[in-house]
């Protein structure tokens, strides 16, 4: 483990948004790259859980906790500091590490938006009640968001047949997230 991060678990509701791309200035500062295009993840949370990278150079082994100072927008990255990264080297050997957040730390949603990680796993039915299957991912097209659901195969050759269903309100009519399910005005043979 680095010195500038106490060894810890993983918390059980973690989850990925971002990476250390590399260390910004000699003051300890390092860039961040968020996987989302609206970070507030990363701004709300003031302890980070990171790992090291999957590939490339591994500076450290098994998780470690990093408690920030502060993070930032500069020009079109994100710049952090946090306390025990007191200069340019320590932030290099950042480079690369996963950076995870709990679940728990997230804002509140508005009424009417979801997290994308609220979304995977759920089930999807229609109206009618046919079942499509699972929510395996989401994609930004642009102007809209579309689920990319995923059914269980027929049989034991049988592939699973992959559905795409925009996630705009002409075709969900309800998203319960404590039920894991998403019912939508969608047929089958669309």
């Amino acid at each position: 483990m680095l010195p500038c991060l106490e060894s810890t678990e993983l918390p059980v509701d973690a989850i990925e948004v971002g990476r250390i791309a590399d260390a910004w200035g000699i003051k300890g500062w390092f860039k961040v790259l968020p996987h989302s295009a609206d970070p507030e993840a990363l701004f709300s949370a003031r302890r980070w859980f990171l790992q090291p990278a999957t590939q490339g150079a591994r500076t450290f082994e098994g998780t470690g906790l990093l408690r920030l100072r502060e993070i930032k927008e500069h020009a079109d990255t994100l710049v952090a500091c946090a306390h025990d990264v007191p200069d340019r080297n320590a932030a290099e050997a950042l480079k690369g590490a996963r950076i995870f957040v709990p679940r728990t730390s997230f804002p509140t949603a508005a009424e009417g938006e979801y997290y994308w990680v609220d979304l995977m796993g759920m089930s999807v039915v229609n109206r009618e009640g046919h079942g499509f299957g699972i929510v395996r991912e989401l994609l930004s097209t642009g102007p809209q968001t579309v689920l990319v659901i995923e059914s269980e195969p027929a049989g034991a050759e049988a592939k699973p047949v992959e559905t795409l269903i925009p996630f705009v309100s002409a075709f969900i009519d309800d998203v319960d997230l404590p039920s894991r399910r998403i019912t939508v005005d969608w047929q089958p043979d669309y």
